[in-house]
């Protein structure tokens, strides 16, 4: 019991020193569409837990982690890319996944969520969807709550350099972690799947 609440304090006190100071407020706030040719995935941190925490985002369909943006409590980045099939990764204590079937033209939506991990915190990504199969769903009062009460941020010089020099981490935690998803059952990489319907 006591090792329990230890650990619940510990996991706290990290939530509450972890506001990233390395992305910057974009310029536009106004949700765009997808420009031509390409597709848009809107990061998005949730709320309702660790209100101080943040996550880093990685596009890691080539197989080499491209840095997306830091995505803390209130903010969302926002990240065109090419039509077709994506995975993406989210890193804390671990590494997560989110794999994508995205359309030409289309926006999408994805909630980066904190679970407890053992030092710091864990994070999932969870596809925004518009029927009941998800967590998350467009016409839901929380998710347009979430949208009004986050702002757009973007990866400034400091957000690149952070990246950098951390990259040897962020390769050694996809290579570890990649190959566990995979391993899930069919319907828990569905969970964690943006099925190409699945836009605003």
């Amino acid at each position: 019991m006591f090792k329990n609440l230890l650990v619940s304090a510990l996991f706290l006190l990290l939530l509450s020193g972890c506001q990233s100071t390395l992305m910057e407020p974009s310029a536009e706030q106004v949700q765009t569409n997808a420009v031509a040719g390409q597709s848009q995935v809107v990061f998005i941190r949730s709320a309702f837990i660790g209100k101080a925490i943040q996550a880093s985002v990685y596009d890691v369909t080539s197989g080499t982690p491209e840095f997306i943006g830091i995505v803390s409590n209130d903010t969302k980045v926002s990240y065109m890319t090419s039509p077709g099939e994506h995975m993406f990764m989210v890193v804390g204590e671990s590494a997560d996944f989110l794999k994508a079937h995205l359309l030409e033209g289309k926006t999408y939506y994805t909630v980066v969520s904190p679970r407890m991990g053992f030092w710091k915190a864990r994070f999932s990504m969870h596809p925004v969807r518009n029927d009941d199969s998800g967590k998350f769903k467009y016409d839901s009062k929380d998710f347009k709550e979430m949208l009004e009460d986050s702002q757009f941020v973007q990866g400034g010089a400091k957000a690149k350099a952070w990246a950098a020099s951390n990259a040897n981490s962020i390769s050694s935690k996809m290579n570890k972690y990649l190959p566990e998803w995979k391993l899930k059952g069919v319907d828990k990489q569905q969970a964690a799947t943006i099925e190409a319907l699945d836009h605003m």
